[in-house]
């Protein structure tokens, strides 16, 4: 699947890590040179072949899609490093995903595969943490709106954060009266961006929080890892 190379700005995590977000900078910034020297290729390959060089064509064009696995790969490693670090046990609730630092693409990837998780699970809810869009290219949220069109897609209902940081999907079909208050992660108290709230209890559904998230970052890209 081809990912959109966009800036996603200086701030991926939900909290402050230098080494982590140089890394994941590192991982991004090695993703769009590849995507460079790629395009770079495919231009020059059109060129070999309008001039009649079909040799010449065939081997830059081998050269691009060399060059376009190598930034699948470092976008691979960028996403399942920065999705492990900001969806690590303990810093979000377990009704929670964080999508920050990640792709519009590879959000809407995530998210489908977690919302079949839940499903499965028999999880009536799950919250969103969608970013309000202040570090992504003219400050303007893409993952939102891919989220919305998500569940619209699914047919679930679904209430989105006053602030816009946070949407709340109901996995029963149910509509969805008012912003249900925002998770409680077990150890950092608040989901990250939002304010802070004790232990809640949703649509009859009490959260468990503390010990295992019952999902896990294995679970989100183990069929996509699988298929690759």
């Amino acid at each position: 699947m081809a990912i959109e190379m966009m800036q996603m700005g200086a701030r991926a995590l939900n909290h402050s890590s230098s080494d982590t977000e140089a890394e994941y900078d590192r991982l991004r910034d090695l993703a769009r040179q590849e995507a460079a020297q790629r395009s770079s290729c495919f231009d020059r390959a059109h060129q070999a072949y309008e001039s009649g060089d079909g040799a010449r064509a065939h081997d830059l064009s081998e050269e691009g899609k060399r060059h376009a696995a190598q930034m699948d790969k470092y976008n691979r490693q960028a996403r399942d490093y920065i999705f492990r670090a900001n969806n690590s046990e303990g810093r979000v609730a377990s009704d929670t995903i964080d999508l920050h630092g990640l792709f519009v693409e590879e959000a809407e990837d995530v998210l489908e595969e977690r919302i079949k998780e839940a499903k499965r699970t028999g999880q009536t809810h799950l919250h969103v943490i969608v970013g309000k869009g202040n570090h992504s290219r003219g400050h303007v949220q893409k993952i939102k709106p891919r989220v919305e069109q998500v569940c619209n897609e699914l047919g679930l209902q679904y209430a989105t954060e006053e602030n816009e940081g946070r949407i709340y999907v109901n996995l029963q079909g149910g509509a969805v009266h008012g912003m249900p208050p925002a998770p409680q992660a077990p150890s950092y108290g608040g989901y990250p961006g939002g304010n802070t709230h004790g232990g809640q209890t949703y649509g009859g559904h009490s959260q468990q929080h503390g010990g295992s998230m019952g999902w896990t970052w294995a679970a989100a890209w183990g069929t996509a890892s699988a298929a690759e």
